[in-house]
């Protein structure tokens, strides 16, 4: 065995446990944020039958709540949109749970497919709408929680980022 080998150098990671971070309660930075919206998209098991579709209008529900954020699950029938807003003060974390949606911004639209993530800031203007012919369900986070949604007359956005899903 050569003598400097990394499990040498740096020993068992498995015997240095006190040396590993403890998982956080609750998500603090955007990474964190992206990370809690993708494993609750995994827990079909948690939000599916939670899921209503409402034709009159757009169904949602405060899925949980933390420290400074907020959970929402939404459903979409086709032909369901929010309307041109942003989300006032707050950042967030937008992941399509099932079926389609578009996302629209003054720049394009752009098709978001079940398992599909955008973050974004403060300012960030955009419409979401379901442009397919089957529901969809997306998962919204907000950090800040939502406390002014402000509509708009024309679409125009700063940049987002997409997430590429892991």
């Amino acid at each position: 065995m050569n003598s400097d080998s990394d499990l040498q150098i740096a020993g068992d990671i498995l015997e240095v446990q006190h040396l590993l971070r403890p998982a956080r309660e609750h998500p603090s930075t955007v990474a964190e944020f992206v990370g809690l919206a993708r494993s609750l998209a995994a827990d079909r098991a948690l939000w599916a039958p939670l899921v209503r579709y409402d034709t009159a209008s757009r169904w949602y529900h405060r899925l949980r709540t933390g420290p400074g954020y907020e959970v929402w699950l939404l459903s979409w029938v086709p032909g369901q949109g929010s309307g041109s807003h942003d989300h006032g003060l707050s950042s967030g974390v937008l992941t399509v749970l099932d079926g389609q949606l578009t996302e629209h911004t003054r720049r394009e639209a752009r098709a978001l497919d079940a398992g599909a993530q955008r973050v974004f800031a403060p300012g960030y203007v955009h419409e979401v709408v379901n442009d397919s012919l089957e529901p969809a369900v997306s998962l919204h986070i907000y950090f800040p929680g939502l406390t002014d949604m402000p509509m708009h007359a024309a679409r125009c956005a700063p940049a987002a980022v997409d997430v590429v899903p892991a």
